[in-house]
């Protein structure tokens, strides 16, 4: 039985204050049985309150980010152990705009995957194609590509720490979404992928998330697909109200 997950992916947003009060409001919202596996991304310099906040709670904190080095001259940079320090566990890899913004190439990608691996975190690795691509007909091939590139090099047994994230670049924060129908298209392609590569066992057990503008409102549709695996989620994680709902959608 695949592992249902709702992640939130804060990206630079909320000081110490506001990460406290939406953290309390989310506490208080979300439902004591849901079937998904919750996770909250905050901000570095907010990752150790938040952990104690939701100690003793079903929720779990990631870190957006982590170097690939286990310490040395990178100023401005956190590492895995830093990370591992504060009580998180879980960390997102890949993500378009670390790709894009800070040219984070596949093979610097794959680097700290095997950094993450190697101090027993969960990465949530995160690929996907441009509108070009898509226009193009090319979409396959890049996700195909991202992720041979930046994981395929990973055994067997390290996939148990691995949860798969499809972002379609061009529906990240504009309002564009996939349809359910492409999101299970592109996800079903990811899971066969998969399967030829490491075989079945590992590709029915793995956790393929969708991100991309999801909401409230598109939610129960994109996730009611069969190798849609919950989200993760950007703007609507920001409101403790519409990222519940999200979350009760699975």
């Amino acid at each position: 039985m695949r592992k249902k997950i709702v992640a939130g992916n804060w990206k630079m947003h909320k000081n110490a204050a506001q990460t406290q009060e939406l953290l309390t409001d989310l506490l208080a919202k979300i439902p004591t049985q849901t079937t998904a596996e919750v996770i909250v991304a905050p901000t570095f310099v907010n990752l150790a309150a938040a952990v104690t906040k939701l100690e003793g709670s079903a929720v779990a904190v990631a870190a957006q980010n982590l170097h690939q080095a286990e310490s040395g001259a990178f100023t401005g940079e956190i590492s895995a152990d830093m990370i591992k320090s504060v009580g998180v566990n879980h960390v997102i890899l890949g993500h378009s705009e670390r790709r894009a913004i800070f040219h984070e190439s596949d093979a610097l990608i794959a680097s700290k995957v095997n950094t993450a691996l190697e101090h027993d975190m969960t990465v949530i690795f995160c690929f996907g194609e441009e509108l070009k691509d898509r226009q193009s007909g090319n979409h396959f091939n890049i996700v195909e590509n991202q992720l041979k590139d930046g994981l395929f090099h990973i055994t067997a047994s390290d996939w148990e720490k691995v949860v798969l994230a499809y972002e379609p670049v061009w529906a990240i924060g504009t309002g564009e979404t996939a349809s359910p129908e492409q999101a299970q298209e592109m996800h079903e392609f990811i899971r066969e992928t998969v399967r030829e590569a490491f075989g079945s066992a590992i590709a029915e057990d793995l956790t393929i998330l969708y991100g991309g503008s999801v909401k409230p409102d598109n939610a129960k549709e994109i996730f009611s697909k069969p190798d849609v695996d919950g989200g993760l989620i950007g703007g609507a994680a920001l409101n403790a109200t519409d990222f519940v709902a999200i979350i009760t959608a699975i």
